[in-house]
């Protein structure tokens, strides 16, 4: 989902996304300014650690708004059976393992073009999932995945 009903500075999410977002769902947010001028491109909040079932969605809906996907890189240590490839829209899209966290999601599109996505814990409250995926696509956003779970509580209760 992107999110052009917001305005850059805003934290917060289009009215109608807020009754949409309930515990086990899955959502997308990509930064929807031209500069991509932040650390992050967008958020992604997964119903669970199992890749083989969170990634296809994933990959669908990105490939719908950014065109062919070519790789993917996850923290192996952070997923449940993660395979070489997958494929999406009947081309394949080849997943690398990667120590960038399990709290951040590596796209390739083409051969160079990488957008980096926060993934919000499958256990966050709703609250939190919201927090940080608007703290995540705020154009410009200088703040990390990880500094942007641990200003939202990362998805814990209080």
């Amino acid at each position: 989902m992107t999110d052009s009903d917001t305005s850059s500075g805003s934290r917060h999410l289009p009215g109608g996304v807020h009754t949409a977002i309930r515990p086990g769902c899955a959502l997308l947010r990509l930064e929807t300014t031209a500069s991509r001028e932040g650390v992050l491109d967008g958020a992604w909040w997964p119903r669970s650690r199992d890749i083989g079932a969170e990634l296809p969605a994933l990959l669908s809906a990105l490939t719908e708004h950014l065109g062919p996907l070519t790789r993917v890189g996850l923290d192996i240590a952070a997923w449940e059976g993660l395979p070489t490839r997958i494929v999406v829209d009947d081309r394949v899209v080849h997943i690398d393992s990667f120590p960038v966290s399990d709290d951040t999601v590596l796209i390739t599109r083409g051969e160079n073009d990488l957008f980096s996505l926060l993934v919000v814990p499958p256990d966050a409250t709703p609250e939190a999932a919201r927090a940080a995926m608007a703290q995540t696509v705020v154009a410009g956003n200088p703040s990390t995945a990880a500094q942007i779970l641990i200003d939202t509580r990362g998805g814990q209760a209080p």
